[in-house]
């Protein structure tokens, strides 16, 4: 079992897009959200990365409480 912190970072080393904070404050300033789109339906993820925080949703994982975050804060 992973029991490591799951930050924005590692979410973003996760999905295989940069995660330094800069990085991060880019992605999140330049990919928006409307109301009624969910996080892991959003049209700018590879078909792995919504892959990946679906089933993590799905499954109530440990990324769950930081994939809330990101969806939060494009949204």
């Amino acid at each position: 079992m992973d029991t490591s912190a799951h930050t924005l970072g590692t979410l973003f080393a996760q999905l295989g897009l940069e995660s330094n904070e800069k990085a991060i404050v880019q992605f999140i300033s330049q990919h928006k959200l409307v109301a009624d789109v969910a996080i892991q339906d959003a049209p700018f993820w590879s078909p792995s990365q919504a892959s990946f925080l679906r089933e993590s949703l799905k499954q109530d994982a440990e990324w769950c409480e930081i994939i809330d975050e990101l969806n939060a804060l494009l949204h």
